[in-house]
């Protein structure tokens, strides 16, 4: 089979790799992940942790799966067979099958928003519509119960679609998804080359008497200026390690697959390195270029700061084209949805790599069947991401409110946590347990390029280290601390303020002279309000004469604070976000909390019983999202779970054959 199943080419192997690495989180995740995180503050942590944890990753998952095709294994629970002297291992392993239909599962539901979208670009939908409506829109898309087109259930439809299709390339093989990235990768760079002139010439051309101060070098500037305070914030670091992992797909087991199809002495360092500048490229350039300026040459740098998120490629970017005039709205919606189509599906592919490599080496099913067998498993899970989600509805019959529990739970155990407990585990076995100077000479064999020396020190402390730091801080991650510090010199107009940020749960309130300050736990921040952009209006009202130019409002992360708690005997305060207390639903409870404690203030007039209703269905809510998030962590168990015990049969009938 090892003979049959090798790449064509290595122009092949690299696009491919770097097909598997480009994805939505280039063009999506990145450059929210910069704006949240200060923009040039994230750049440089983000830069070292390329560099240091990255490349070296790269080049470790290149040498075990290439090892471990030596020895006839194309999945990582018998690649890590192979490299561990312990039974043990092979369970580890488990995680690099887990992960890539876990996340499949969900990413192809993503992938096919983008479809959707391409349709809806040609179809002219979104001419003429407003920002509003461009952005209710894709909440109507995501709550399958409504229809943008008249076809029932049209999510559900796109996204049967995006897996058929990728279901069918799977099931030609090597060759198949050689094909797919030789096309659709220099597609994607293309289409994102030309949005990224757009967004580099666009300047000031597009302010507006709305928003007078659009500027789209506002934006780029925000990304790239350098902040050197940001190397002291464990914040950031965690935030960069996160993005390197999710953008390069390390820890998922896929690059394992891909490079145990490589030939014994082919050039592994030099592949590894080019693919991964590769994808540095098209998301540190490309993606830094597209969405960022270009919105903030249209809404200006502060609505940007405000709203950055996920969404904004499906809720602002259609309404933005529309200002290019007809044609070349439709245009660029076909570049900018297709660009996102062709990085989901060169990676979505990647994924049922390493399930079809596992079935056919230890159950010996057919090619074709164990593609579509993989396409079965990823409609099972993936089918309660799309209707498993929540919604709330004004007086209207409007969405007012959607979130998607199960979708979240997966993208947070398989594409987040998951990625660092494999990629930890490979660390160690890699370095300690097949030992650094075998796995050294792995990675450098056939090599016309020579990793200099200091890498070799890299893998074995650094890397791993680095690892165990962003695991620990996910695990007890302490609660961001919000700060605000405002300008007032009206004392009515201090008071009022002083009152507002009482009832938002702040402390150790001051007032120095005109200056307003004070700070909570973000925890407590988040049981009151949804996101920033509602504590803004909170706060930014006649009484207060507050606008964003006259107050700061930061966040920051005291673990100075924690570990002195900690040696005083006082505990350590965990945020709603850290693996705790995410386990424990924490911010639903608190949110919970607030809202009963808010009904017990209530009286018995006309509009306190209305406020009281009101709570009650937020606390339906929440208890929905609960209820899905624990159905998503139990799916993933029973996922979990089914795999380790197909590696068990495989490890049985491997012994039975005398090959384990």
């Amino acid at each position: 089979m090892a003979k049959q199943e090798q790449w064509g080419s290595r122009v092949g192997l690299i696009l491919a790799m770097a097909g598997n690495a480009v994805g939505l989180g280039n063009f999506l995740r990145f450059p929210v992940q910069a704006v949240n995180n200060g923009g040039g503050a994230f750049i440089i942590p983000y830069l070292i942790c390329f560099l240091l944890m990255g490349i070296p990753l790269l080049w470790m998952e290149w040498g075990m799966g290439r090892f471990g095709g030596k020895m006839g294994n194309h999945s990582t629970p018998f690649i890590f067979d192979t490299l561990g002297r312990k039974k043990l291992w092979k369970y580890f392993g488990v995680f690099g099958i887990f992960t890539n239909i876990a996340v499949a599962s969900y990413y192809c539901y993503i992938e096919s928003w983008t479809l959707s979208y391409v349709f809806h670009s040609i179809s002219d939908t979104f001419t003429g519509v407003s920002q509003a409506d461009t952005s209710y829109f894709f909440l109507r898309y995501i709550d399958v119960s409504k229809s943008t087109t008249g076809i029932p259930f049209e999510g559900v439809i796109f996204f049967v679609i995006c897996l058929v299709l990728n279901t069918y390339i799977l099931s030609k093989g090597l060759s198949g998804v050689e094909k797919v990235a030789k096309i659709g990768v220099p597609m994607l760079i293309g289409f994102g080359a030309l949005l990224a002139i757009r967004g580099l010439t666009l300047g000031t051309s597009a302010a507006s008497p709305e928003y007078p101060e659009a500027n789209a070098w506002e934006g780029i500037n925000f990304l790239w200026t350098p902040q050197f305070d940001s190397l002291a914030n464990p914040k950031v670091w965690l935030a960069a390690a996160g993005q390197i992992f999710f953008t390069l797909s390390l820890g998922m087991g896929t690059i394992q697959c891909y490079a145990s199809y490589v030939r014994s002495n082919d050039d592994i360092a030099l592949n590894a390195t080019t693919s991964g500048f590769a994808n540095e490229f098209v998301e540190v350039v490309l993606g830094s270029l597209i969405v960022i300026p270009i919105a903030a040459g249209y809404l200006g740098i502060d609505w940007v700061l405000d709203n950055a998120g996920f969404g904004m490629a499906f809720q602002t970017m259609p309404f933005l084209f529309q200002q290019w005039g007809l044609v070349l709205a439709k245009i660029a919606g076909v570049l900018w949805f297709g660009l996102l189509f062709f990085a989901g599906i060169t990676s979505s592919l990647a994924m049922g790599t390493p399930w079809i490599g596992f079935v056919k080496d230890e159950f010996k099913l057919p090619h074709k069947v164990a593609a579509w067998s993989f396409g079965l498993i990823i409609l099972l899970f993936g089918l309660p991401t799309v209707l498993g989600y929540v919604s709330g509805y004004d007086e209207n019959g409007k969405i007012s409110f959607l979130a998607q529990p199960i979708f979240d739970e997966y993208d947070y155990w398989a594409g987040t946590v998951s990625l660092v407990v494999f990629a930890l585990a490979e660390a160690i076995l890699f370095a300690w347990v097949f030992g650094i100077n075998k796995g050294w000479k792995e990675i450098n064999r056939g090599a016309d390029m020579r990793i200099p020396g200091i890498f070799k020190y890299i893998l074995k402390y650094i890397t791993p280290l680095l690892l165990l730091f962003v695991f620990v801080g996910s695990l007890i991650t302490p609660p961001s601390i919000t700060v605000v510090k405002a300008d007032i010199n009206d004392p009515s107009k201090q008071e009022f303020l002083q009152n507002q940020m009482q009832q938002a749960g702040f402390v150790d309130i001051q007032v120095k002279g005109k200056s307003v300050q004070g700070e909570m736990y973000k925890n407590d921040f988040k049981a009151l309000f949804p996101g920033i952009k509602d504590f803004r209006a909170w706060i930014e009202t006649p009484q207060t004469g507050l606008i964003k130019e006259n107050y700061r409002l930061n966040d920051y992360q005291d673990w100075a604070l924690e570990f002195n708690n900690l040696i005083r005997g006082n505990g350590w305060n965990l945020d709603n976000e850290s693996l705790i207390k995410r386990v424990m639903n924490g911010a639903q409870h608190q949110r919970i909390q607030w809202h009963k404690d808010a009904m017990a203030q209530l009286g018995e007039s006309r509009e306190d019983l209305k406020t009281r209703e009101k709570h009650k269905d937020q606390i339906q809510l929440i208890e929905q999202q609960i209820m899905l998030a624990n159905i998503g962590r139990t799916l993933l168990v029973i996922l979990f779970s089914g795999i380790a015990f197909l590696v068990y049969m495989a490890y049985l009938k491997r012994k039975k054959e005398g090959r384990a």
